[in-house]
């Protein structure tokens, strides 16, 4: 088949088996180093990919993404808003919403957390129907002074299905002969649920209507509206596109209480990657080595290609067809064994013994366009590495060099 006499000499170099064996040895390691790097590249991407989707479930999907706050307003001007919220593309569901802070109180223990109390019998919003393990969602919404806590605080309070707790409004309470009294009443756990994060020590829920009497609140009183996005991390996105809706409005985020950990994680996954990176850029080094050494070994072949009729030009390509071929060679190994590796890296782990603490599971997502950038980005490091030796190949010349042979 025809083909561009560069490539052709290229690719014949590439895979030559003879000739200077140190040279040799350094673009097999050359190779085996992109291949590694990009494997752990792939591999830390991946699974710093899936903890980050598994804390946006789990934590993102049991909170507000967006509150808007009642104040002032009324009850109608809330189901307006909650109405004209609802045809935004950014929003999955908006519902009624209250919450308040309260001190859960057993024979054992006692414990602070965020009291969720949700209007809504539509758990679209609250993702917590598959978190919960033991007891009935439904009832938590639908009778009154029902409540569901995490597995967590089931067992530091000592309680479980079926038993009461008492609840405690530290920032409602009702004055008696005896003095200021913080708002109380027994509650009935339906429901118990695990994230498996943080979210289970702090957080537990109710119905609006139950939340609504402990605090003390006249029915008149308008709930917040709790909005839940497709997508959390296009938040920015909706404000800008509802700014004109929720002008008059005091909103909060889910940034507020969550959004130091997602920064994080963010910035933990952008030094993992950056540190991975530079095993690439020292195996691409080793491309400029060993084209460097060859270029200096096939200084009487590059000669006797030109006086063939080889232009400089061409004689570069050759160099850079070899160079090309390692980071390209490199590159599609490691793309393979990252993508590999990633999927059964549970299994592996559990091969050699190095189970996780209680079984658990390394979560692993893969983002597409990431991973080819990564690909990408190693081919053209790859590329630039031969740019120096291939330049000083084209420089040779022939009558100087074959001046004694």
């Amino acid at each position: 088949m025809f083909q561009p006499v560069s490539l052709f000499i290229g690719l014949r170099y590439s895979r030559s088996s003879k000739g200077n064996a140190f040279i040799s040895f350094i673009s097999f390691f050359s190779i085996a180093g992109i291949a590694i790097g990009l494997m752990a590249l792939f591999t830390v991407s991946s699974v710093m990919n899936g903890f980050e989707n598994s804390l946006k479930t789990n934590m993102l999907g049991l909170i507000p993404h967006v509150e808007v706050q009642a104040d002032k307003h009324t009850s109608a001007q809330m189901s307006a808003l909650k109405a004209d919220l609802e045809r935004s593309e950014y929003v999955d569901h908006v519902s009624l919403y209250r919450h308040g802070e309260a001190i859960l109180q057993t024979n054992k223990d006692l414990h602070g957390v965020l009291l969720q109390g949700l209007y809504d019998n539509n758990d679209s919003l609250y993702k917590i129907t598959d978190k919960v393990v033991q007891g009935n969602w439904q009832n938590v919404l639908s009778e009154n002074y029902n409540i569901a806590i995490s597995r967590y605080l089931s067992r530091k309070l000592g309680v479980g299905m079926g038993e009461k707790l008492r609840v405690i409004m530290p920032n409602a309470s009702t004055y008696t002969p005896l003095g200021r009294v913080p708002s109380q009443r027994l509650f009935k756990i339906a429901a118990i649920y695990e994230t498996g994060s943080e979210i289970d020590m702090g957080l537990a829920f109710t119905s609006g209507a139950s939340l609504q009497r402990v605090l003390k609140l006249s029915k008149n009183t308008a709930p917040n509206l709790s909005i839940s996005l497709y997508e959390p991390f296009e938040l920015a996105q909706f404000k800008q596109d509802s700014q004109f809706i929720l002008n008059n409005f005091a909103v909060t985020d889910w940034r507020s209480s969550q959004g130091t950990l997602f920064a994080a994680v963010a910035m933990e996954k952008r030094i993992m990657s950056m540190l991975l990176g530079l095993i690439v850029l020292v195996a691409v080094f080793n491309i400029v080595s060993a084209l460097t050494m060859m270029v200096s070994e096939k200084q009487g072949e590059v000669a006797i290609l030109q006086t063939l009729g080889l232009t400089p030009s061409q004689v570069q390509k050759v160099f850079m067809v070899q160079g090309l071929y390692n980071g390209v060679i490199g590159t599609v190994i490691g793309s393979f064994l990252g993508v590999v590796f990633s999927l059964y890296i549970n299994e592996l782990l559990a091969a050699v013994g190095l189970n996780l603490l209680a079984g658990v599971e390394l979560p692993v997502k893969f983002d597409v366009l990431s991973l080819v950038v990564i690909a990408i980005a190693s081919i053209a490091m790859s590329f630039l590495a031969t740019l120096y030796p291939a330049r000083k190949a084209a420089k040779v010349k022939p009558a100087e060099v074959l001046r004694y042979e």
